[in-house]
């Protein structure tokens, strides 16, 4: 293959639908279809005039409207809407990427944000969060790597998967070195609307060459929609459109009728999901701090995934297959994000507390074993 095999996709391939009880997801509890007919006041019998009919290329008209009020002002022609952000990801990369170009990408990423860019045989450079400072940014670090004019600069805020983020004043200077590089900025917004210590972002559409894309997976809990949207300058999406014809067409207008209805009721849904994220933090947070010898946690600032250390684990890969394949419970372990950080594993706490306690306590039990420890009986 011309592109490098996803890690993070071939992990969940092998495990995701073999385990009981899910650590390693970095979206919150999927709802049942009660749930959201409940929060969005909808019923099935709803799409009983529904017409199987094609959508359009940007997305029907009824959810790309919804998801323009929600994020551009009720601007449709810079909305479009895609089978989850990964096709937002493919189609920007494929059509504004060459041979050659330089793209600054956050580290640790997922993989999808800088590998469908090597394929392409651009030079991808790392801008890394610090690690030793609670994965804090460095901007001026940035704006360094920013001198050579890169073409594209990708971000995600929350980030993924460590759940850090930034101020709105480190956004607009973020802003500000992408604009003064000439460079595209790639926001990804998959996170965004699920944060803990201050409001969410805003998009920074107030800069012409940014581009958006987000996703109903998140921070919605439906990520069995598969559906996603991008907002990007309208000649853009008009090339996206020409080679989504070679790919996918438009999304089911099946899918459509529940997104606009979770879109029209966003601020409900995610209301319900942070509190219960929020909780399961706080279970997170007490049981890292009771294994101080065993688990290093920077608490999140958003979403539902921390980046967690494991010192003195041998080897955490092998740990985690161990956990899947001996006890079906899902972590994924931190080589998927890159080499270096083959001591950590992303953990997950958006699942039913039920499952967040139960997979951590054999968490800690594979850990104390690993390590060489008894297990407290």
């Amino acid at each position: 293959m011309d592109i490098a095999i996803a890690k993070l996709e071939a992990w969940m391939r092998d495990y995701y639908h073999k385990v009981d009880h899910d650590i390693g997801s970095s979206g919150v509890r999927d709802l049942t279809m009660a749930e959201l007919r409940s929060i969005c006041g909808f019923e099935l019998s709803d799409l009983d005039t529904m017409i199987f009919h094609d959508s359009e290329s940007y997305g029907g008209t009824g959810l790309r409207t919804a998801l323009a009020d929600r994020w551009t002002g009720g601007d449709v022609d810079r909305m479009m809407v895609t089978h989850g952000s990964s096709e937002a990801i493919y189609l920007v990369m494929q059509l504004l990427l060459e041979p050659g170009d330089e793209v600054i990408v956050v580290d640790p990423a997922y993989q999808q944000l800088h590998d469908i860019a090597a394929s392409r045989g651009c030079r991808i450079t790392r801008w890394q969060l610090d690690v030793a400072d609670g994965f804090s940014v460095d901007l001026g670090r940035l704006r360094e790597l920013a001198r050579t004019r890169p073409r594209m600069i990708v971000v995600n805020f929350p980030h993924n998967p460590t759940g850090a983020s930034i101020t709105a004043e480190q956004q607009q200077e973020l802003v500000a070195i992408a604009e003064e590089a000439g460079a595209w900025l790639v926001w990804d917004h998959a996170f965004g609307e699920l944060t803990f210590t201050t409001a969410p972002l805003p998009l920074p559409l107030q800069y012409e060459r940014a581009i958006v894309w987000g996703t109903f997976s998140k921070s919605y809990g439906l990520a069995g929609l598969r559906v996603g949207w991008c907002v990007a300058p309208p000649e853009l999406l008009a090339r996206m459109a020409l080679l989504r014809d070679y790919i996918a067409l438009y999304v089911s207008p099946v899918l459509e009728f529940f997104a606009e209805h979770a879109v029209r009721n966003a601020d409900r849904i995610v209301a319900v999901q942070k509190e219960h994220a929020r909780h399961n933090l706080g279970l997170l947070t007490d049981w890292a701090a009771g294994l101080p010898e065993l688990v290093r946690l920077t608490p999140p600032a958003g979403g539902v995934s921390a980046f967690v250390e494991f010192p003195g684990q041998p080897d955490v890969v092998r740990s985690c297959r161990r956990l899947a394949e001996q006890h079906r419970v899902l972590l994924v372990p931190g080589d998927c994000f890159g080499d270096a950080y083959r001591n950590h594993a992303r953990l997950g706490f958006g699942a039913t507390t039920k499952e967040l306690t139960t997979g951590l306590s054999l968490l800690e039990r594979v850990l104390r074993e690993d390590a060489g420890m008894t297990v407290n009986s």
